[in-house]
């Protein structure tokens, strides 16, 4: 993966970090990403991006051309230029799994580090976890809308730029599809390459059978016909069956695809043709602006599809063109060298943060479905024993991460799971050996099962419990008391 230099920031990070130095406040600082409200109007996201993240971290450095720039903006003097030159992130990281389910208001990613080195990465964090976690939820729709049926990326052509392409194929990967038309993503996370051919190729022969005869001849294994160049039911199934019958004499097999038209009445009818001419194994694979809520009616309508190639909506983001993931500042040293919590204060209590170093512990039921998540207080010293403890077979009460009255008890049935782990120790990557980006599919599925369907709903789902404890209640309700009192 190309190096990406640190340039890659806003500029008030830069200002922000000359002022640290000058001022001697580059001390330890805590921030967290989390995200305010979950896309596509659903009841939970998809973490992703991590092992991306983590990669370009490594390499994200200033070069002396970055340097020279700087110095010619006549903005920044020579002790902070001096600085960036060896900049790099020495501090830990620490990331739930990638591929994780997750919801609003949970710490997702927690930077422990000096002040200059967290707020310069803030742009790398936000921007990578962002898209690639709203991609990924998108996909991840699409697939439970399928029925966790087979699900194509074939979304490079509308994609934001290369880069946004390659980010959208490793991000719908985690989410569930099968594979990607990206040949170039393919190769570089190991996964299927997809695809079949165009109209144009239909088009290059005197006849739609020619075509077809032609493409199989190229490709006798299970080749798919692209059956609407002319006309579905009058031309491309007959001639699709022609050709594919001869390949089942063969002992093969071939399906067809679509990609126009209305995609319940035609595969219906072109079920029924390939039925009727013996070739009843023979799979149908459909295209054209295909999103979760299209799927889902199809389905539920019984449309007979195997397949479906999904671009334009699923690697865009649709109807939501970003994830609402924020970046924020959770606990800072002092001059005395004690770390202190820092709240963010607003009017609107959804956008007041939650203070101190935490830990996101989910609870699950004694089936394993999982029933809330809790942010504990961790004090930051890196000792799991420091760690806010929920015992097995207690009785709690927690609260709306808001502080306000909104309250739930629960006697926990099962040990409740960490969901933050180290990823980087003192600037270096914990783990060598990076999960293979089917791995974190697979971990994306089983997430997916241990939530319970009324999360999981298209329409009006169930909104998921994420809480605070008593103690962090406690802390949050005085330092927003402080902040009033400052007023």
């Amino acid at each position: 993966m190309e190096n990406l230099s640190a340039l890659f920031t806003d500029f008030y990070e830069l200002t922000m970090a000359q002022g640290y130095l000058k001022k001697k406040k580059n001390r330890r600082a805590v921030f967290e990403m989390f995200f305010r409200k979950n896309p596509f109007k659903g009841g939970y996201s998809i973490f992703a991006g991590l092992e991306t993240l983590l990669s370009r971290l490594k390499t994200f450095r200033f070069t002396a051309d970055d340097i020279a720039y700087l110095r010619g903006l006549n903005f920044f003097d020579d002790e902070f230029l001096e600085y960036l030159k060896d900049f790099r992130f020495s501090g830990d990281l620490y990331a739930m799994d990638e591929g994780s389910v997750i919801f609003p208001q949970e710490p997702l990613i927690r930077v422990d580090g000096k002040f200059i080195e967290c707020q310069i990465i803030e742009g790398l964090v936000l921007n990578i976890i962002n898209f690639q976690s709203l991609i990924a939820t998108k996909t991840a729709r699409v697939y439970l809308a399928s029925g966790k049926g087979g699900i194509m990326e074939f979304g490079l052509r509308r994609a934001q730029g290369p880069d946004g392409a390659m980010s959208a194929s490793r991000a719908a990967i985690i989410g569930g599809a099968l594979g990607t038309s990206n040949t170039l993503a393919a190769k570089e996370f190991g996964v299927r390459a997809m695809g079949t051919m165009a109209h144009s190729w239909v088009m290059s022969f005197a006849s739609e059978e020619e075509a077809f005869r032609a493409y199989a001849e190229l490709y006798p294994v299970n080749p798919v016909f692209l059956i609407d160049t002319y006309d579905t039911l009058k031309s491309g199934v007959i001639n699709a069956i022609k050709v594919g019958r001869e390949i089942i004499e063969r002992g093969g097999g071939f399906g067809v695809r679509l990609d126009s038209g209305d995609m319940h009445f035609l595969s219906q009818a072109v079920r029924r043709c390939l039925d009727e001419a013996g070739c009843g194994k023979a799979s149908i694979a459909v295209s054209n602006d295909l999103d979760e809520h299209i799927i889902s009616t199809l389905v539920n309508q019984g449309a007979p599809i195997n397949s479906w190639g999904v671009g334009t909506r699923m690697v865009t983001g649709g109807d939501d063109a970003s994830f609402t993931g924020v970046y924020k500042l959770t606990a800072h040293e002092n001059e005395s060298g004690e770390l202190i919590p820092a709240i963010k204060f607003s009017d609107n209590p959804e956008k007041t943060t939650n203070p101190a170093v935490k830990q996101v512990l989910r609870l699950h039921g004694g089936d394993g479905m999982a029933l809330a998540d809790v942010l504990v207080i961790d004090n930051g010293t890196g000792n799991p024993e420091a760690v806010e403890k929920l015992d097995e077979g207690k009785d709690y009460t927690f609260y709306h991460p808001s502080a306000d009255y909104r309250q739930f008890c629960h006697t926990l049935e099962t040990p409740p799971v960490p969901m933050l782990k180290k990823r980087i120790e003192h600037g270096e990557i914990v783990s060598m050996n990076p999960p293979l980006l089917l791995d974190i599919q697979k971990h994306c599925a089983s997430e997916l099962e241990t939530i319970d369907a009324r999360y999981k709903r298209l329409l009006n789902p169930h909104i998921y419990k994420v809480s605070i404890t008593p103690k962090l209640r406690d802390l949050k309700l005085g330092l927003i008391k402080n902040c009033l009192g400052d007023l």
